[in-house]
């Protein structure tokens, strides 16, 4: 086998970059090093790196500016008139989705590794009764979607580099969990160089670059480099239904939605929650210099966090849960080369082993480094018509993401149990309860058999009999 040649153009490119040391050890490197660095290079997207090193590395940001910041103007599902007004939203969706316009957009790049988890976070076991996976349950909404609706939305996965085979062996394991293989379609996440405070380009050894994955905003990009927005294309999807690995209440395809997403003529749509607490760690939706945005819990200041309107209710009161819609030709137009309208850049300093020194003397040595990554939520202010709508989060929101204590698996668990019983509530059937309300069965209900209590009252031939410790399935 050939020794790997550097490309002349990346000679010629990282030359006029001044970013020559990450060359340095090439003459030392064996075939497979070679090979490895080559693979790294390829992910750097070099034509912005001159503007990118002088505006977030050599530089500092400006600070988010904060004075001008109004709350958000929230769309409610209930309230007056809104029967029929959600009513016409809900079958303008379905309409949509029985004609294949909307597909799911997954974005399951992170292992499980805060949770204890050796494995892509979408392979961890969280439902209360069957152990389902996250994948699993999501594949699950996805034919129950198909068998409600009549269509089967293609589902779109963004991967990382850590765990991108590992997650398709997972799924060919379980043989797609039931979805058709040619509507599953897996993708990598771009990375981002790490840099030095003097703008190098980090090295995390002699024959690999310093790399970390480009944010969650990141995505939208990688849908554009995949390949995946010219696949929607030709499918003819033009709505995308974007969501993160870590929620199993989320509703991967929901109509209501999807409906005020379209008759507002919105190109970016967002879910939102009413805060837990001032200070809760989610974002805020907020209007600045006229613009829907959401501000990051760490930039919101506490003191407008805590900002009380006359009747003494939360000012800033809408979270975000990192659930929207997205156009596909808005997305199109954000990732066009050329575009004028461009996603910002965030920086974070933080302290990493890299190699510092030369020849024999370079060691791995913790260091300062620049990571740039960007943000979906900052797609919002950019878009025509954003809108943003309140949801229940004890319907739609208990992320899995600590070990333990709050959003844990014990509380994604104990939510979705919850869940289940109010629809069986609702659907008239009788649920035993503990002195302080909560259920005394484990009752799991699988999305392929009801996607919500409407469709559960629907579906049930009959009430089952749950007793007290009982566990419970319906699927």
């Amino acid at each position: 086998m050939s020794e790997p040649i550097l490309p002349q153009r990346f000679a010629e490119t990282i030359r006029n970059l001044r970013q020559e040391h990450v060359l340095r050890f090439w003459p030392h490197l064996g075939r497979d090093q070679r090979a490895q660095l080559l693979c790294d290079l390829e992910a750097v997207p070099f034509a912005e790196l001159p503007g990118l090193v002088d505006a977030y590395v050599l530089k500092r940001p400006e600070a988010v500016r904060h004075g001008d910041l109004a709350p958000a103007e929230v769309l409610s599902p209930s309230g007056p008139e809104s029967a029929t007004r959600n009513a016409a939203a809900w079958q303008c969706g379905v309409e949509a989705i029985r004609a294949g316009r909307v597909c799911a957009f997954t974005v399951a790049g992170g292992q499980g590794t805060r949770l204890g988890f050796d494995g892509p976070k979408g392979a961890y076991p969280i439902s209360a009764v069957r152990n389902a996976t996250l994948f699993q349950l999501f594949a699950e909404s996805l034919r129950g979607v198909g068998r409600r609706w009549g269509h089967t939305p293609v589902w779109y996965i963004m991967t990382s580099p850590t765990n991108h085979a590992d997650t398709e062996r997972f799924f060919r394991a379980h043989g797609m969990f039931g979805l058709e293989p040619n509507a599953v379609r897996f993708f990598q996440q771009g990375q981002m160089p790490a840099f030095m405070p003097d703008g190098r380009i980090a090295l995390a050894d002699r024959h690999r670059l310093a790399l970390s994955p480009d944010g969650h905003g990141g995505s939208l990009r990688a849908l554009a480099a995949s390949g995946a927005l010219r696949d929607m294309q030709q499918r003819g999807i033009d709505i995308i239904s974007y969501f993160q690995v870590d929620n199993p209440l989320v509703q991967t395809i929901d109509p209501l939605f999807v409906g005020f997403h379209i008759q507002r003529a919105s190109e970016i749509s967002s879910k939102a929650v009413r805060k837990a607490s001032d200070t809760e760690k989610v974002g805020n939706f907020c209007m600045a210099d006229g613009r829907l945005c959401v501000i990051e819990y760490s930039d919101m200041p506490e003191s407008i966090a805590r900002e009380r309107n006359t009747d003494g209710s939360r000012r800033f009161d809408a979270g975000s849960i990192a659930i929207h819609l997205l156009n596909r030709d808005f997305v199109e137009r954000l990732v066009a080369p050329g575009s004028n309208v461009r996603m910002p850049w965030h920086r974070a300093d933080k302290r990493s082993p890299i190699l510092v020194g030369d020849g024999d003397a370079a060691r791995i040595e913790s260091s300062d480094i620049v990571k740039l990554e960007m943000f979906i939520f900052d797609a919002i202010p950019l878009a025509r018509n954003a809108m943003v709508t309140y949801v229940d989060r004890a319907e739609e929101f208990s992320p899995v993401k600590n070990a333990g204590g709050v959003d844990s698996p014990a509380t994604t668990r104990r939510d979705l149990v919850r869940r289940a019983a109010r629809w069986l509530d609702a659907a008239g059937c009788s649920v035993p309860r503990k002195p302080d309300g909560e259920p005394a069965a484990t009752i799991e209900i699988s999305p392929a058999f009801a996607l919500d209590a409407a469709d559960l009252r629907e579906r049930l031939p009959q009430c089952p009999n749950i007793r007290e410790g009982d566990r419970v399935v319906l699927e």
